[in-house]
């Protein structure tokens, strides 16, 4: 195996890479909606945020997998957080009033945000499978996802603290620079590991190409579905504030705690299985996590005090972090080195497309039925296609993470 002080270095810095990008959008999407609202005083200008970055996403998500897999991904990596850093610096203008209409730039610097973000994701991934051996990836992987999870959780509340304290002004500017934290990440890599076959399709041929593998890989597909349709039927967190409001009768300091506890659980979670990672097994590790998560929602929406929601919230993150480490794994151990941009697409239009489906479905549910009875519906139906895919998947259900690491040494 390579010398482990140099994986070490190089999964530091791409870590650098992923916390720098993930507090910069987290931080900044905090001010934009905060900035915005205080423009509009309309609900409905916070909801065509989502809107605003989710069309560019989408039309540029399977562009930016093949051109991560064509062209330089250290020069991908760049660009996304070069975005990040003119967004804030030009934000802070909007935000000083240098630059006007301010309503409208907003929502131009959303839809920018909306080509970083599709950028990040498969340039991370990508990066990550080069750098770290294969019998690491168990391992770091859930290291990754834990502090990816910590970003989540103190981003928002950075950026509410900064815009309290400094102003939103500066709020922006320093969401923009944190983006060179991930800069130098993606600089510290080792070059040498960096070096690989590039991708020389044309982008139809190189579109097909990777539509037609995760087609034909029962375990990639399986994987990926199994995500798609657990964040559908499992939004429950897209509900907290009307949760909070309806149920707990309680006020925004609630609504910051139950937002907390699932990343909190994924957190503490994804440190025990990097130390112990999920190499037998691993397959029913996946469908236990989603149907402990549907369980989990289940109580979550029969819970009736703040304690015991955050105690189900936290055991939903939990379940989560289950199913994530491996899946992460799976995704690592078997997309080729000339496809890992295309795939990580494909999974991110899965997963990005059920969010944003998972919120409209929580909403249609809980005006047909009520919000804590939509809440268990959503449950519910989450541990049945956990059952469903221990019924017909059983290349999920007999995966050990283990074989996948052995066949994948023997290609080589």
């Amino acid at each position: 195996m390579e010398n482990l002080k140099t994986i070490h270095k190089d999964f530091i810095s791409i870590l650098a890479y992923r916390v720098g990008t993930t507090l910069s959008y987290q931080m900044m999407m905090v001010a934009i909606g905060w900035h915005l609202f205080n423009i509009t005083n309309s609900v409905l200008s916070l909801g065509l945020l989502g809107l605003a970055e989710l069309i560019p996403y989408f039309l540029c998500a399977l562009f930016a997998g093949h051109i991560v897999d064509t062209y330089s991904r250290r020069g991908i990596a760049t660009i996304a957080c070069i975005l990040h850093l003119l967004m804030g610096i030009f934000l802070m203008f909007v935000a000083q009033g240098v630059l006007e209409p301010a309503e409208m730039l907003i929502y131009i610097s959303v839809a920018i945000l909306g080509i970083g973000r599709a950028l990040l994701r498969p340039a991370y991934q990508s990066i990550f499978g080069q750098v770290i051996p294969r019998a690491l990836t168990p391992k770091y992987s859930a290291y990754a996802s834990s502090a990816f999870q910590v970003c989540v959780v103190s981003g928002p509340a950075m950026g509410g603290i900064f815009i309290a304290s400094i102003g939103l002004e500066w709020t922006y500017l320093i969401s923009g620079l944190l983006a060179l934290i991930g800069q130098y990440g993606v600089l510290a890599v080792h070059l040498k590991n960096l070096k690989r076959d590039k991708n020389t399709a044309p982008f139809w041929e190189s579109f097909v190409e990777a539509i037609h593998y995760v087609k034909n890989h029962r375990l990639i597909l399986s994987a990926m579905s199994l995500d798609m349709l657990a964040v559908l039927f499992g939004g429950a967190v897209s509900m907290l504030p009307a949760f909070v409001k309806d149920i707990l009768h309680e006020g925004p300091e609630t609504l910051g705690i139950l937002r907390a506890a699932p990343a909190v659980g994924a957190i503490m979670t994804g440190i025990y299985f990097a130390r112990k990672p999920i190499l037998l097994h691993s397959g029913k590790y996946v469908l236990v996590g989603v149907a402990g998560f549907g369980i989990s929602i289940i109580g979550f929406g029969l819970s009736q005090t703040i304690w015991l929601s955050s105690f189900f919230l936290f055991l939903s993150g939990c379940f989560d972090s289950f199913s994530v480490v491996v899946r992460v794994s799976i995704f690592q151990l078997t997309s080729p080195d000339h496809m890992r941009g295309r795939i990580s697409s494909i999974n991110g239009i899965f997963v990005g497309s059920s969010n944003e489906l998972g919120a409209l479905e929580s909403g249609a549910a809980a005006s047909l039925m009520g919000l804590a009875p939509s809440i268990v519906f959503g449950g519910l139906i989450t541990v049945l296609v956990a059952l469903g895919f221990y019924r017909f998947a059983p290349e999920l259900r007999n995966l050990h993470v283990k074989d996948l690491i052995e066949e994948q040494n023997k290609n080589d």
